[in-house]
């Protein structure tokens, strides 16, 4: 028997009891891909926009990155549907505040070492759920909807702030921010022929 029949039999002949187990195991699977598929192509155009060094420093990099961002994010839905499960086969459903507190182990376990990479995928999801809360809020009622387009005062809000905190305190901005600004908003003042102010930056 192959191991395709195997696994399809074993779905067939008792999907309930193994059911959970195979689905933390895909989305460990699916926590790692998506991870990688995110993380190296963000990688390899940051590292070579940005960073110095040789192409052997710079694949290194771009690879050790990749890892990161995949076992970060496979290890994470790991704890999150093994808690889930679980509390789930305790309390015999799902419960309101199974999510968070799942979420919130995993985040501490998994993204609570503060490195550059961890900083990005927590400032991500911060900008995501503050949006997503505001909604919240509207919807339930504890906040009146706007009569009026709210996202170009919001958008000219995030910008106007993003500028001023470059200009006068760059040193708060997260480094993969300040890189890019720097790259627009400084290096743009610095030419001396037609080479470095059409074709190359410096």
């Amino acid at each position: 028997m192959s191991l395709s029949t195997l696994f399809h039999h074993l779905l067939l002949s008792t999907p309930v009891p193994y059911h959970p187990l195979l689905a933390i195991i895909k989305g460990l699977r699916n926590g790692a891909v998506y991870g990688a598929k995110i993380r190296f192509p963000h990688a390899m155009v940051m590292t070579f926009l940005f960073r110095n060094g040789s192409l052997r420093d710079k694949f290194t990099w771009i690879l050790r990155a990749t890892y990161t961002h995949s076992k970060n994010l496979a290890t994470f839905v790991l704890i999150y549907k093994t808690l889930m499960a679980i509390m789930r086969r305790v309390e015999g459903q799902k419960g309101s505040i199974h999510p968070f507190l799942s979420a919130f182990i995993g985040g501490y376990f998994v993204f609570g070492t503060h490195d550059k990479i961890n900083e990005q995928i927590v400032l991500y999801l911060l900008s995501r759920i503050t949006v997503a809360f505001a909604k919240l809020a509207v919807k339930e009622g504890y906040i009146s909807n706007p009569n009026f387009e709210v996202w170009p005062w919001f958008a000219a809000f995030v910008w106007g702030s993003v500028l001023w905190l470059f200009e006068f305190h760059r040193w708060t901005l997260q480094d993969s921010l300040r890189s890019s600004m720097v790259y627009l908003y400084d290096d743009s003042n610095v030419f001396s022929n037609l080479k470095n102010f059409l074709w190359h930056n410096k």
